[in-house]
């Protein structure tokens, strides 16, 4: 029998905010229940309504501001109450990157069960117009009679915010967002846009268009008008993701491209491709992640979770050898192919699901001194529980999730005898709670 769901107070409640969440809301304990609230900073006194009542903990979302905290600042985007695409866009900027920074080192010492020798430096760079890939929901209202493009809602994710603007944005997708909807409004029928994925290199813009039906010729005309007018490629994606197609200019390459100025190299990718949303934090993380490798000539570097080379090829600039190992074939591809594009000529590269419980199986036999691992949210567990068949004397560690590094940091230093040299942030992805990080791990 399906329990029912308990009933929400209709009265507004008070709290005093006493730390941040992983997710970016305020904590408070109200009766002695944890409650997440929405919109509320440590330190604040707010009043809030309830959103959902759980066993174990409260959710709410804040209603107004008692007391500010001094970090507290005005949010740049309108648009910031209704939309969730950002989180912290109301916390001073220096405070997001530090209470990253603090959510991070509590991780490792509740999960990983260590600490770092040494707190790194964040990392930050560009805070607004950085992000370069994003997926934007399209919905034609008939109510309205008018499409709305945009991130969902942050209180109601079954809809779509209505925006005209997302500052965090490409600037170059920012500035076409109204332009964006008044030609889905124009097309024949608004309704079979259903999704338009943006990937932006460092001179081009591609936007996919997942198109449910078929175009009219009426539409296409739009289509490319619009291309022209914005100097957008335009792709179409009328299935799965191998449908993804170039529409127009038909002319034009398929490849975006960006660069690593420092290092002198330049990326090809396809727009359905992985690559990094902010580029100048991953320039910035390239440069961390080759300075903490201390590479000398004679290194053999294995990069796991290689990608396309974004690491394997500015690495192999230091070194003696890398060998790259990634799970998409494509992406192995990719990474190759991008080595011929640099005359690099001292990598190579392989498809392997790293993770599997034998998948060092066709690797161990390389002899191998240092890795870099660069793994999905997931993390890396089965490489971490055999690191002892590769032995390399240092690791450096990039990820996306702070408690799955926390989780493979514990099995490196108190499982197979590794120091945690050193840890820190990285802001790749400003205003919102998403925590990006380095650590550097030495044999004994």
């Amino acid at each position: 029998m399906r329990k029912k769901r308990a009933r929400l107070p209709l009265a507004i409640a008070t709290a005093e905010i006493e730390k941040f969440s992983h997710d970016g809301r305020g904590i408070a304990r109200l009766e002695g229940k944890t409650t997440f609230i929405q919109g509320a900073l440590p330190g604040e006194t707010v009043s809030f309504q309830y959103t959902q009542k759980k066993r174990d903990f409260d959710e709410g979302r804040t209603l107004s501001v008692m007391t500010a905290s001094k970090k507290r600042v005005e949010p740049r985007c309108p648009h910031y109450l209704l939309c969730g695409g950002c989180s912290l866009q109301h916390l001073a900027e220096e405070a997001q990157i530090h209470e990253k920074e603090e959510l991070l080192l509590d991780l490792l010492q509740r999960i990983g069960k260590t600490n770092p020798e040494e707190i790194l430096p964040p990392l930050t760079s560009t805070t607004w117009n950085y992000r370069n890939k994003a997926r934007l929901s399209t919905r034609y209202v008939e109510k309205k009679q008018a499409t709305l493009v945009g991130f969902r809602e942050k209180n109601n994710p079954r809809y779509i915010a209505e925006i005209t603007q997302c500052p965090v944005l490409n600037k170059r997708v920012d500035d076409q967002i109204v332009n964006l909807r008044a030609l889905i409004d124009s097309l024949t029928v608004p309704a079979i846009i259903a999704q338009i994925e943006v990937a932006a290199g460092d001179n081009e813009v591609a936007l996919i268009f997942r198109n449910m039906e078929p175009l009219t010729p009426d539409d296409e005309i739009k289509l490319r008008s619009f291309a022209d007018q914005s100097g957008f490629s335009v792709y179409l994606q009328p299935g799965g993701p191998a449908t993804v197609k170039l529409f127009y200019p038909e002319a034009a390459d398929e490849y975006l491209n960006y660069e690593l100025p420092e290092q002198g190299i330049r990326f090809k990718f396809h727009p359905t491709d992985f690559t990094q949303v902010n580029a100048g934090l991953n320039r910035a993380m390239v440069a961390k992640a080759i300075e903490l490798m201390k590479l000398e000539k004679h290194d053999v570097v294995l990069d796991l979770f290689c990608g396309l080379g974004n690491f394997s090829l500015p690495l192999a600039k230091h070194c003696a050898r890398v060998i790259g190992v990634e799970g998409s074939e494509t992406m192995v591809e990719r990474a190759q192919m991008n080595a011929q594009l640099n005359g690099i000529t001292n990598t190579e590269f392989y498809s392997a699901n790293l993770d599997e419980v034998d998948a060092l199986a066709r690797i161990v036999n390389v002899q191998i001194n240092k890795i870099l691992i660069d793994p999905p949210r997931s993390g890396a567990l089965e490489i971490v529980r055999q690191i002892d068949k590769l032995n390399p004397v240092r690791i450096v560690y990039v990820s996306c999730n702070p408690a799955t590094l926390a989780r493979d940091s514990d099995i490196l230093v108190n499982h197979h005898g590794y120091r945690l040299l050193a840890a820190g942030v990285m802001d790749m992805f400003p205003h919102t709670a998403h925590v990006e990080s380095i650590a550097v791990f030495e044999k004994g």
